[in-house]
């Protein structure tokens, strides 16, 4: 089984970067390949192009699709395990992240396919979607004050959709005092191999 990491955190100082290599470590003691998408090391360009627009908005599939997408769509067909990893920022994932979304989620790949028209790949349905996402608020204050609801409903809903068949948000919220929601951090990060392995056979 294969696992992509889209991973969006431009500090490897960074309690997410933490996350990001006890995965990492999870997923080699589980034997499971994983390869990792790091936005801010690949530089990816989140500003979709006035010629992207010109093929996403009129749902002009004749247009080519940018390389950096196409490639970005060649990991996802690989993938049985889609893990979206990133910092909570003002009530959502960080802008590199979300253009990530806007462009790789083109036209005719991720929506509004039609194969009898167009020989254009379509995405596949990827077995299992893992949302896991850092936070300085507790897990009680986001649910509290309604974000955290937003959150799924934005990134498991809309984002994910019917592209995933199961699909999961894991807030690891409290980061303000990381000393103390970092034990409980660590096992539910241990515990996402066996997920994976339920999932994806």
């Amino acid at each position: 089984m294969n696992v992509l990491i889209i991973y969006c955190h431009p500090s490897k100082k960074s309690y997410t970067h933490h996350i990001l290599s006890q995965l990492e470590e999870t997923l080699k003691r589980e034997s499971i390949q994983f390869q990792i998408s790091d936005l801010y090391a690949m530089n990816f360009q989140t500003d979709m192009s006035e010629a992207e627009y010109e093929r996403e908005g009129f749902a002009n599939l004749e247009l080519s699709i940018p390389e950096d997408v196409q490639k970005e769509h060649q990991k996802i067909e690989k993938a049985d395990c889609i893990i979206f990893l990133y910092p909570v920022w003002w009530s959502d994932c960080p802008a590199k992240l979300k253009g990530w979304f806007d462009r790789v989620y083109s036209v005719g790949y991720a929506y509004d396919q039609d194969k009898s028209q167009h020989k254009i790949q379509t995405m596949k349905t990827i077995p299992q979607g893992i949302v896991l996402c850092t936070a300085g608020h507790s897990n009680e204050f986001l649910h509290e004050i309604g974000i955290a609801e937003s959150m799924r409903n934005i990134m498991l809903d809309d984002r994910l959709g019917k592209r995933f068949k199961h699909k999961e948000m894991i807030i690891l919220g409290g980061t303000i005092q990381k000393e103390k929601v970092a034990s409980i951090h660590r096992e539910l990060i241990q515990s996402i191999g066996e997920k994976i392995k339920m999932h994806c056979h």
